[in-house]
C-alpha cells in the first residue's frame, strides 16, 4: 500500500501551515485516489524532543520517525521562524535515518507573514532534502497571513500551485520502483490542468 504522509512544522494551534498541509493532501487524494495521514509537530514535538539521538527514541516518538521513513511520498510544511523552518522540524530530521530519503518525492510548502520569506523553501527546505537525497518537486508552495481568512486557503493562485504540484507527486509516486501495479487508483491528470 503507498503511503502518503503530510509534516506540518507548526508548533502552534491553530496553524495555517497545518491548514495549507492539509490542503495540499486533499489534492494528492484527489489525484491518487490515496487519503494521506498527518503528523503535526505542535502535538508530537514534546515526544521527539525527549529523544536527543536516534538510539533513545522510544514510543509516540519511534512512531513519528519510522512513519516519516516508511512514506512513499512527504509533504512537508513550516512556518518560517527567522528565516528558516522550525526547530522542531530540524529536531525531526535529525533523528531520521538518512537511509530511508534517497528518491523519496517530497512536495515541500512554507508559511509566513510576508512575501518576503517566499525563498524559504527554496533556499532551506530543497537543502535539507538534497542532503537526505531525496527528490523534491519541482512546485514549492508558499503562502502568506493574507492567503487565508479564518485558516482557510483563499488565495485561487495559490490553490492553482497546489494543484500542479499534487499532480507532480502522482506523477513520481507512479515512477516508484517497488509499488505494486494498480496501487494508485485515481487517473494521472496533466499537470497543466
Amino acid at each position: 500500500m503507498v503511503k502518503v504522509l503530510g509534516l506540518s512544522g507548526s508548533v502552534a494551534r491553530p496553524s495555517r501551515t497545518t491548514a495549507l498541509i492539509r490542503c495540499i493532501l486533499e489534492a494528492v487524494a484527489r489525484e491518487t485516489g490515496i487519503s494521506g495521514g498527518l503528523i503535526e509537530l505542535a502535538e508530537d514535538a514534546p515526544y521527539l524532543f525527549s529523544a536527543l539521538t536516534r538510539g533513545q527514541l522510544g514510543g509516540r516518538a519511534a512512531q513519528v520517525v519510522q512513519a516519516v521513513e516508511e512514506a512513499d511520498l512527504l509533504v512537508v510544511g513550516t512556518p518560517v521562524y527567522r528565516a528558516s523552518y522550525t526547530g522542531a522540524l530540524k529536531h525531526l530530521f535529525d533523528l531520521v535515518h538518512h537511509k530511508a530519503f534517497p528518491g523519496k518525492p517530497v512536495l515541500l510548502a512554507a508559511t509566513g507573514g510576508s512575501p518576503f520569506h517566499g525563498l524559504v523553501v527554496e533556499h532551506q527546505l530543497r537543502p535539507l532534502f538534497g542532503f537526505l537525497n531525496a527528490l523534491t518537486l519541482p512546485t514549492g508552495i508558499y503562502a502568506t497571513e493574507a492567503d487565508f481568512t479564518d485558516y482557510q486557503l483563499i488565495n485561487t493562485d495559490i490553490v492553482a500551485r497546489i494543484q500542479r504540484a499534487a499532480a507532480e507527486a502522482a506523477a513520481q509516486l507512479r515512477l516508484r520502483p517497488g509499488l505494486p501495479a494498480g496501487s494508485l487508483t485515481a487517473p494521472l491528470r496533466a499537470a497543466a490542468d
